[in-house]
C-alpha cells in the first residue's frame, strides 16, 4: 500500500533541539516575512527549497507538487532531522533569493501580500518550476543534464541539492497549475467498534483523499476503539469534491487488510465558510448543516458552527462497506485570505 504522507503527525520523545533550530531560524529578520510576497510573520516554509512563506503563498506552492515544493507548517508538522537541516543549511530567505531572484530583470515588481492568485502564482511558478531567475549556470536544460555548478556566496552542498532535486524530477509531467481556495484541517479523533482483521484485534489507520493528496494517520497497534487526535492538512482546489476516508488494518508481511471507507461532502461546509465570510467577526453559532440520509455515512446529522471565530464541523461517521466501525472527525476550514 502506497502511502504519500504529506503531513506527519507529531511523535511523542523525540528531541526539541531541531524545533529549537527552526524556530530560531523563523525568528531571523529576513525569514520574519514571506520569501515570495513580503507578507509579515509566515507561518509556513517549503523544506527543500529552503524558504519561509504566507498562507496565501503555501496554497500555491502545494499546487507545484511535492517535487519542487515540500510546504510543511512550523507549528503543525513534524519535521525530520534532515528537512530541519537542509533549512538551516541554506540559511532562510536572503540566501535562497539569493539564487532564485538573481536574474529577475530589471524593473520587475514581485508579488505584494495584497497580490492576486494570478499574479502570485505567476510569479512563483517562474520562480521555482520554470526557473526564470536562477542562475543560468543552475537551471536544467532540456537533455534533463545540469551544466556544471560554479561557485557561489551560500553553501555548495545548498546548489547541489537545487541541482539534485531538479534533475531527479524536471522530466515528470506537469498538469499545469490548480487554483485552491483554501486548507482544510481535519482533525481525526477516534474509531469505535473497528473491525478485526487479525487474530483477535487490528492495527488501524486513516487515509484520507482528496483530489490528488493523500494523507495518512499513524497506525494504533492492537486496537477496536483506537484514539488518533491527529491533525490533517490538505489544500482545497477549486474544483473539490468529496473527502476520501479509508481505514486500513497494518501488516508487517502481507498486504493491508481494508477496514471500511466513507466520503464526505465538503459542501456544506465550504458553502457555509464562504457565505460568512471572516469567522472572527461573529459569536459562537451554527451556520450550516449537512443532513443524514440512506445515500451517506452520516450517523447523525452534521452542523457546520462557528466557534471562536472558526468554523469547524464535528463529522460522525458509519464506515461503509465492512461488518462494523464508526470514526469520529472535526473539519476546520481555513480560508486563503485570512
Amino acid at each position: 500500500m502506497s502511502r504519500n504522507m504529506n503531513h506527519r503527525p507529531m511523535e511523542l520523545g523525540r528531541p526539541a533541539s531541531g524545533k529549537r533550530k527552526l524556530k530560531d531560524l523563523l525568528l531571523q529578520k529576513d525569514n520574519r516575512s514571506c520569501a515570495d510576497c513580503g507578507a509579515a510573520d509566515p507561518k509556513w516554509a517549503s523544506a527543500n527549497i529552503g524558504v519561509f512563506i504566507c498562507l496565501k503563498c503555501c496554497g500555491v506552492h502545494r499546487s507545484l507538487g511535492t517535487h519542487i515544493s515540500k510546504v510543511l507548517s512550523v507549528t503543525l508538522d513534524e519535521w525530520s532531522d534532515d528537512e530541519i537541516e537542509a533549512m538551516t543549511e541554506v540559511g532562510g530567505n536572503s540566501s535562497a533569493n539569493s539564487i532564485y531572484e538573481a536574474f529577475l530583470p530589471e524593473g520587475y515588481s514581485k508579488p505584494g501580500p495584497d497580490a492576486g492568485h494570478e499574479e502570485r502564482s505567476k510569479f512563483i511558478r517562474s520562480k521555482y518550476e520554470l526557473q526564470e531567475f536562477l542562475k543560468p549556470s543552475l537551471r536544467i536544460n532540456s537533455s534533463n543534464k545540469p551544466q556544471e555548478t560554479p561557485k557561489i556566496s551560500v553553501q555548495t552542498s545548498f546548489s547541489r541539492k537545487i541541482i539534485d532535486s531538479f534533475r531527479s524530477n524536471s522530466s515528470k509531467p506537469t498538469d499545469g497549475m490548480v487554483e485552491f481556495i483554501g486548507l482544510l484541517k481535519v482533525k481525526v479523533i477516534k474509531g469505535t467498534n473497528l473491525a478485526i482483521r487479525d487474530m483477535m484485534t487490528s492495527d488501524p489507520y486513516v487515509i484520507l483523499t482528496l483530489g490528488r493528496q493523500t494523507l495518512q494517520t499513524t497506525v494504533v497497534k492492537s486496537n477496536l476503539n483506537p484514539v488518533w487526535n491527529e491533525e490533517l492538512m490538505l489544500s482545497v482546489p477549486q474544483r473539490y469534491g468529496p473527502l476520501q476516508l479509508r481505514v486500513f488494518d497494518h501488516d508487517l508481511f502481507s498486504a493491508d487488510d481494508i477496514m471500511g471507507e466513507a466520503e464526505i461532502d465538503l459542501q456544506p461546509l465550504i458553502t457555509s465558510a464562504m457565505a460568512f465570510g471572516d469567522a472572527g467577526m461573529f459569536g459562537n453559532m451554527q451556520i450550516g448543516k449537512w443532513l443524514k440520509s440512506n445515500d451517506n455515512a452520516l450517523l447523525d446529522d452534521s452542523t457546520v458552527n462557528i466557534v471562536d471565530g472558526k468554523v469547524k464541523q464535528a463529522v460522525f461517521l458509519k464506515l461503509q462497506n465492512v461488518e462494523c466501525g464508526e470514526l469520529e472527525l472535526e473539519l476546520e476550514w481555513m480560508p486563503l485570505e485570512q
